[in-house]
């Protein structure tokens, strides 16, 4: 059911169906694609996950499964193929952007506050930010996660 993927395009359009922002309007910093993953049921798409690297530092750079499939434990299973592709990179870090910090925070991601968290992140800047978006930008430190199924 999840599969490595080649189609960034088609998961980019999941996100923002699912409440991801994704604007080509806003200045982004330089971002590496280094793997995606996508979950499919009868062909169609129910989840992805986008591994990246910026500025030096890994990122979830979207991580979304449709609303119908949520209770499947997808999420988890998505975001440990990342886990575990960094784990065997021998990386130390994972970062991301949470606009629902409770399920990354069941997964052993940790809140980083703002003055601690890498400025690469957009939402910093954006004139939503704490006024009607409240993202949290999180780490998991690797050394501390076992590997999961992915």
């Amino acid at each position: 059911m999840i599969r490595e993927t080649e189609n960034y395009n088609e998961l980019v359009e999941l996100f923002i169906k699912n409440g991801l922002e994704f604007s080509e309007d806003e200045p982004v910093e330089t971002t590496d694609i280094l793997k995606c993953w996508e979950a499919r049921k009868e062909n169609k798409l129910i989840g992805g996950c986008v591994l990246a690297n910026r500025q030096g530092k890994y990122i979830i750079d979207g991580i979304a499964v449709e609303p119908e499939f949520r209770k499947e434990d997808l999420g988890s299973k998505l975001l440990h193929c990342a886990i575990n592709y960094l784990k065997e990179k021998k990386a130390s870090e994972l970062y991301l952007v949470a606009r629902a910090p409770g399920f990354f925070k069941t997964q052993g991601f940790k809140t980083v506050p703002r003055e601690d968290a890498p400025n690469f992140f957009e939402c910093f800047g954006c004139d939503q930010y704490q006024k009607t978006c409240f993202p949290e930008v999180m780490v998991l430190h690797l050394e501390d996660r076992r590997q999961g199924k992915c």
